[in-house]
């Protein structure tokens, strides 16, 4: 598992605005969410027989931005080769108007430092491009195409598109991960599940009690989003992402899959953060 590969199980938790418009109509729910992880399956061959691990994400909530703040840590067993441990520690902030996106990452590998991503972007205005600056690993700059997204302002389109009944959405997302370029993700969207629904995806493999929270007791749908290449045109994606995702912005229990094994994410505590008063 790469390093953005790894880091897309985060990326999940948020990455699921583009105008300020969206941000109105959507109620979003400042949180905490403790996730563990863990093998949900491998194929022969595949090298992996074991993972675990755990995430904490904290989406906040300022009067003109979105942050989160995520620690993850992961420890990967193979057959034949000695387990590898990845963490790694992510701060970002994005304006509310979906122009303006900071972000700094810090990856370990077996405790050692093995990377840092930081810098900003910005976008000219809604619709069109902008550019990516970088400070690490290295002084670089990129140039975004016209409608690219940044995370948040991904997360609160799905929704939005998922409460108007759409089944597909596709978009360009720039999120730092590396020194690439925007890359594509397409997602679909299943129907409507309301409150009392009982997914039964995260039923069948947890076998204790469920999970109860004001902030999961709303309306979701389930989603499969599929990561590709930036500025690549591979039918094929690099990975792909399955969740239950609430309408204020809540992931719920994930499956990551990388075609010959796939990690899951479980949710095991949330509890609410503070809202601003502006």
């Amino acid at each position: 598992m790469t390093y953005a590969n790894s880091r897309s199980i985060a990326l999940a938790a948020g990455l699921l605005l583009a105008w300020v418009g969206l941000a109105q109509a959507t109620e979003i729910s400042p949180h905490r969410a403790l996730y563990s992880l863990s093998l949900e399956s491998s194929k022969a061959g595949s090298g992996v027989v074991d993972a675990s691990g755990a995430m904490i994400y904290e989406w906040g909530e300022t009067c003109d931005a979105w942050t989160v703040q995520q620690r993850f840590r992961l420890r990967l067993v193979y057959e034949d080769a000695d387990p590898v441990e990845l963490s790694s520690t992510l701060v970002s902030w994005e304006s509310k108007d979906g122009l303006r996106y900071r972000f700094n990452e810090r990856r370990l590998r077996n405790g050692e430092p093995d990377e840092e991503v930081r810098g900003e972007a910005r976008l000219d205005g809604p619709g069109k491009g902008g550019k990516a600056d970088f400070t690490k690993p290295d002084a670089t700059t990129l140039t975004l195409a016209p409608n690219v997204l940044f995370p948040t302002a991904h997360t609160l389109l799905l929704i939005e598109r998922a409460k108007a009944g759409d089944n597909f959405l596709s978009r360009d997302v720039f999120d730092g991960a590396t020194e690439d370029n925007a890359s594509q993700i397409s997602a679909v969207i299943g129907t409507r599940m309301e409150p009392s629904a009982t997914d039964e995806k995260a039923a069948s493999g947890n076998k204790d009690k469920q999970l109860k929270s004001p902030l999961i007791e709303r309306p979701s749908w389930r989603v499969r989003l599929a990561f590709f290449p930036a500025d690549t045109k591979s039918d094929e994606p690099d990975y792909e992402l399955g969740m239950r995702l609430f309408d204020n912005g809540v992931s719920g229990d994930m499956s990551l899959d990388y075609s010959d094994y796939v990690i899951r994410a479980k949710l095991d505590e949330i509890e609410p953060l503070s809202k601003p008063a502006c």
